[in-house]
């Protein structure tokens, strides 16, 4: 009995071998030491540095770093929660594996067990996890840097094989499965693409429900329902900690309603409307580069070949060839709806021929689920393009006006058009289906997919024009336009050409196998073959050995340059630099050195952003009006005297050359200063309006919800007053005040109240907020030490119910373990 049970693992072990082995087969140059370049990763580096350090130094998180954004909480920059036993099952899912090849292994390993639970032969289960894994979006993502979104893309899979298991009966099996990879995709920090999932699992669960009632099996339904909502349960629970932090921090970040009223019509409880859907909408037509790679030209900027129009366009115009196949390198291909992209979301031509096989071979309630999963998914990528669906999820589904990129949603359809995909042609190649009708599904599926991809190929251009807003700054060069255009036909109608072999090679291997010419196993084999050669070529033509660098070349992105270093002379305890050689408000960069008044974050403070839209960015007009018009020094320091936003945060210093002295702003307010009078502004509006007309060295603007905070206290003057920070860590700053009357003291510090505790002399002291994301606080006459520390109660009790839930995952765990090595143990020996 435990042989056989251990000869039945074996074809599982060769396969999670060999995903080993392709994963690192994909990534040769990480066998040469060398690293991805990922831009995001970079800025995420930058941005975590103060963060990181203040962890290696003291051994405990800061939970809020002062590096970006004037400051803001760790939570979703760089945390490690220690009592959530996820991270450790997140070390070790793909172990010895670096960089893009651990999440490519998980996928694969992932889509593998789903399929498992749907009784696949292993070696079909083999083949259907290379169409998953190595889906185009996978690899494109890679290379901007979004590793938490593809890991908790590859946590998809084994968390619908959890819940597919529970509805089949097998309820605590089911309930773990889903409890454990569900807490590791929550880990995983993508809240978006776990928002996804839970759609696929609403869609099932309201399907299976419908079934339950019709086959009368209700409390078989709630039962499996109920445990799974018990596994949800534990899942949240062991990362409460992260949870709970960031929808408390939600409320306070751009990713939630604003309190001016400016743009109203545009508003939601989470993101600006436009904001979700203007940039990323998938266009109609443009769903067609889930089976045709090249249908809109690919990627924003994409590279050509000598044999294209645009290359000959240039030697016909004299260019030097090398200077032309440089050009050719950078070309405007992508002619589809989007703001930007770095590529298509190929699915497969050999999947979605497969997919419509499914379509007519599979009958019941899972193919259901995964036709609606997937219309649901296409749809709602359509953003703009189909309004009326994407308004209705925006108003009415929870959370769903907090994500942007609404074409990320094809997730979903790059998990179930391969699934149902897959489960379609393992009907094709069993003996439920007569072979009769085999032939008949196949015809059917050639004679669509097949058609559509033979239309494109002889008629590339009979509905289209290949052209896109891109090209108006390219009409001054004429006939170079026309060549591009030419050049977008070529690439569709050569993808629709490609996909068409594939199309028709899957086809007949179907034949051949209905014929009994093929066996099963060697029919799984040539799938899994085609997809390589299919998917796996698309895949390169994204992520390839020219993303990768080596380590020490990686680590020259963050070379000190001598602006960098001058200022690292200054020694005081705390101030802040806006970096002008680059867009400010879009690096990370900066924060690797010093406290940056820019940042890179999609979540900053809503606040935050609104500064930077009603002051910041025109102040930094200004600084640059400035160094236009043939500057002097009186010049230049009169203009830094009216940037008041500014010099509130202050900013001491000004890089506008990495190799040249910074921009020394005498006129920064320093870490705190007290001020001479005050006002009360009425709303929001007032609040961020009135910072125009003041000056915040001498007056605050105060919100009149904090208006208590200031009835008896009438403001003074006096020039030997003073306060000073006289210590600084990310999570705890101490000032030393002395005053000879109550005095209204503003600090150069974020304003947030869920964490940020005021101590006067160790007594629990109020502060509030002062000139719309400041913090500021009455000091009493005399003396004394005040304390800013950053202790958020909800990190305290996040951490004991992870503890605790972590616990209970472990026990539940290795008591099914127990029980079920008791059940092997007893059929062996009985």
């Amino acid at each position: 009995m435990l042989l056989n049970k251990l000869k039945a693992l074996l074809p599982h072990l060769v396969a999670v071998l060999l995903f080993f082995i392709i994963s690192v087969a994909n990534f040769t140059p990480l066998l040469e030491g060398k690293k991805i370049q990922q831009h995001d990763i970079l800025m995420h580096r930058g941005m975590s540095k103060e963060i990181s350090d203040y962890r290696i130094k003291t051994g405990t998180e800061p939970l809020w770093t002062n590096s970006m954004f004037g400051g803001m909480p760790a939570y979703l920059i760089s945390i490690d929660y220690k009592n959530n036993i996820a991270q450790f099952f997140n070390k070790h899912l793909a172990p010895g594996l670096d960089i893009p090849s651990n999440y490519l292994f998980i996928s694969l390993v992932g889509f593998y067990i789903l399929l498992l639970v749907f009784k696949l032969d292993p070696w079909l289960c083999f083949a259907g996890a290379l169409a998953f894994g190595f889906s185009s979006y996978f690899f494109i993502i890679e290379t901007a840097g979004h590793n938490t979104k593809a890991h908790a893309m590859s946590l998809m899979a084994p968390i619908l094989a959890g819940v597919i298991l529970s509805y089949r009966g097998k309820y605590i099996l089911g309930g773990i499965v889903t409890a454990l990879f569900l807490a590791i995709q929550l880990n995983a920090n993508h809240l978006q693409i776990s928002y996804y999932t839970f759609i696929i699992i609403l869609i099932l669960a309201i399907i299976e429900g419908y079934t339950a009632i019709r086959q009368k099996l209700i409390p078989h339904y709630l039962k499996a329902s109920m445990i799974l909502a018990g596994g949800l349960i534990l899942a949240i629970g062991i990362n409460f900690s992260s949870l709970f932090l960031t929808n408390e921090y939600g409320k306070y970040s751009t990713r939630s309603k604003s309190e001016l009223t400016s743009g109203k019509a545009d508003k939601t409880s989470g993101l600006d409307k436009s904001y979700i859907l203007n940039d990323y909408s998938y266009g109609i037509t443009e769903t067609l580069d889930l089976f045709i790679p090249n249908f809109k030209g690919g990627a924003s900027s994409g590279s050509l070949s000598e044999n294209s129009a645009v290359y000959k366009f240039f030697t016909n115009q004299n260019t030097p060839p090398e200077q032309a196949k440089s050009y050719i390198k950078q070309m405007p291909l992508y002619w589809g709806d989007q703001r930007f992209t770095s590529g298509p979301v190929y699915i497969g031509a050999v999947v979605i021929f497969l997919f419509v096989i499914g379509l007519f071979a599979v009958k019941g309630a899972i193919k259901w689920w995964l036709v609606a999963a997937t219309i649901i998914s296409v749809a709602l990528a359509w953003g703009k393009n189909f309004e009326f669906l994407s308004d209705l999820f925006i108003n009415y589904f929870p959370g769903y006006d907090k994500f942007r990129t609404v074409s990320m949603i094809l997730v979903i359809a790059e998990l179930t058009i391969p699934l149902l995909g897959f489960i379609g042609l393992w009907k094709m190649l069993g003996n439920e289906i007569p072979n009769n009708n085999k032939i008949k599904y196949l015809l059917n599926t050639l004679y669509i997919v097949g058609g559509i991809a033979l239309f494109f190929t002889i008629f590339p251009g009979m509905f289209f024009d290949f052209s896109s807003p891109a090209d108006a700054g390219l009409k001054q060069y004429g006939a170079l336009v026309d060549a591009l255009l030419e050049d977008r036909k070529s690439l569709l109608q050569a993808d629709a050409f490609r996909s068409l072999i594939f199309v028709l090679l899957s086809g007949g291997i179907i034949f051949a196998f209905i014929k009994n010419k093929l066996s099963l196993k060697l029919t799984c084999v040539i799938f899994a073959a085609l997809i390589l050669a299919d998917l796996g070529y698309v895949g390169k033509r994204y992520l390839n050995n020219d993303n990768f660098t080596s380590v020490s070349e990686s680590e020259q992105h963050f070379k000190m340059s001598q602006a960098d270093e001058l200022i690292l002379q200054d020694k005081a305890l705390d101030y802040r630099v806006i970096n002008l050689s680059i867009d400010p408000f879009n690096d990370g960069n900066t924060s690797w050195y010093h406290k940056s008044i820019g940042g890179y974050h999609g979540a900053k403070m809503k606040r935050y952003q609104e500064l930077i839209d009603f002051h910041l960015s025109n102040e930094l007009q200004q600084i640059e009006m400035a160094f236009r018009a043939k500057p002097t020094a009186q010049s230049i320091d009169s203009v830094l005297s009216r940037l008041h936003v500014f010099n509130m945060l202050n900013t001491k210093y000004i890089i506008y050359n990495p190799e040249a002295a910074p921009l020394l702003n005498n006129h920064a307010n320093g870490n705190a200063w007290f001020c001479k009078s005050y006002k009360i502004a009425k709303n929001a509006d007032e609040e961020i309006i009135a910072l125009k007309s003041i000056d915040p060295a001498n007056e605050a603007i105060i919100d009149q919800r904090y208006a208590n905070n200031v009835t008896n206290f009438k403001p003074s003057n006096q020039a030997s007053d003073s306060i000073k920070l006289i210590s600084y860590e990310p999570n705890h700053l101490v000032y030393k005040s002395t005053a000879l009357n109550d005095r209204l003291a503003v600090f150069s510090e974020i304003y947030y109240d869920k964490g940020w505790n005021a101590y006067i002399d160790g007594k629990l002291s109020p502060y509030f907020r002062a000139d719309y994301i400041l913090r500021s606080m009455i000091v009493p006459a005399g003396s004394h030490s005040i304390d800013f520390k950053f202790e958020p109660k909800s990190y305290v009790v996040g951490e004991k119910i992870s503890f605790a839930s972590s616990l209970m995952l472990i026990i539940l765990i290795l008591g099914y373990l127990g029980l079920e090595g008791r059940k092997l143990f007893k059929a062996e020996y009985e």
